[in-house]
């Protein structure tokens, strides 16, 4: 299974609504099950190098299939995945990248976004992902 055009779309609006409420600028990113970027967005404003960190948001959530936040938590000294974020080209290990699931619990991709405080990105993040 992987996310439609549409569906990405749909998520997009959400987090950026959700961006708008919280008056914040965010780079929002969405991948597809395979870690493809199918949509992507950044805001006015929004600052430049978060785009980038916002599709290494979403795939680092879709590589691990897990929240980038938790894989942070999984990352530090001495944990089982210490400095795994320089694998796979570089990942990111602080919160703002979600799974995406479809109504059968399926990964279909991941949400990331970037741009302001991980909170932030965090709550933007599960704003479009729960557009779905």
């Amino acid at each position: 299974m992987n996310i439609t055009l549409q569906q990405a779309e749909t998520i997009i609006e959400k987090a950026k609504a959700k961006a708008n409420e919280i008056d914040t600028k965010m780079n929002i990113s969405v991948v597809d099950a395979g870690a493809n970027q199918v949509a992507f967005v950044r805001m006015d404003g929004a600052w430049l190098g978060s785009a980038d960190i916002a599709l290494k948001k979403a795939k680092t959530a879709r590589y691990f299939d897990m929240p980038s936040g938790e894989i942070g938590k999984l990352s530090q000294p001495g944990e089982s995945l210490f400095n795994i974020e320089h694998s796979n080209g570089g990942l990111i290990s602080f919160p703002g990248g979600i799974p995406l699931k479809d109504s059968e619990g399926n990964i279909i991709g991941a949400i990331g976004v970037s741009g302001s405080s991980v909170e932030n990105d965090h709550i933007v993040a599960s704003a479009g992902a729960g557009a779905i």
